[in-house]
């Protein structure tokens, strides 16, 4: 389970404080594009770990398909489509474009091999049938704390591009003061708060 920590250190712990997106109309452009840039982040990180457990939730689930149909053919032999029908299958995320590459996936992936302890899922076939039920209970319990987190953080995200947008509706931002930002330039008004 992925645990909000208040007055945590850890990236989950800011972007989900609630004080994170409190008072955005008076922030400085720079700290909504800071904060939600470290949003995105998150959700991106988010979002492979994410994608992690459904790898390893079909590979359970077609180990348990293969042995009740009968099938002798391995897990190994027929992973490729197993991955392949995930990705080929119904989108069942936000549809969001992820711009960016997972921050931690190394850490993410331990995290998911640790969920199963002693269930090697490089030999499934050596597994009891009371073991990969408790190891796809595991996985599906994981994946739905990560889905409700990734969902908390992509409304943060969604609040910080909507005060971002309503700025330049309003002409209160402006492409110009964008582009001297991202060249380095100081905004009109930084350091004024």
């Amino acid at each position: 389970m992925i645990e909000v920590r208040p007055g945590g250190r850890r990236r989950i712990d800011r972007v989900l404080a609630p004080g994170y997106v409190r008072h955005l109309d008076e922030l400085p452009m720079s700290t909504l594009r800071e904060r939600r840039n470290e949003a995105a982040q998150e959700e991106t990180d988010l979002s492979y770990l994410r994608r992690l457990l459904h790898a390893r939730i079909d590979i359970v689930r077609a180990e348990q398909q293969r042995r009740s149909s009968g099938n002798h053919t391995s897990v190994v032999d027929q992973l490729t489509a197993i991955l392949a029908d995930n990705a080929l299958g119904p989108a069942t995320g936000s549809g969001r474009y992820q711009g960016m590459e997972p921050s931690r996936a190394g850490e993410y992936r331990r995290s998911a091999e640790a969920l199963v302890g002693n269930a090697d899922l490089s030999d499934v076939t050596s597994l009891s049938e009371a073991t990969l039920a408790e190891t796809l209970d595991s996985y599906r319990e994981q994946e739905s704390s990560v889905s409700k987190r990734r969902r908390e953080v992509q409304a943060v995200v969604d609040s910080f591009n909507g005060e971002i947008a309503r700025r330049y509706a309003q002409g209160a931002a402006s492409v110009d003061e964008l582009l001297n930002s991202e060249r380095g330039q100081a905004e009109p008004g930084a350091g004024q708060d």
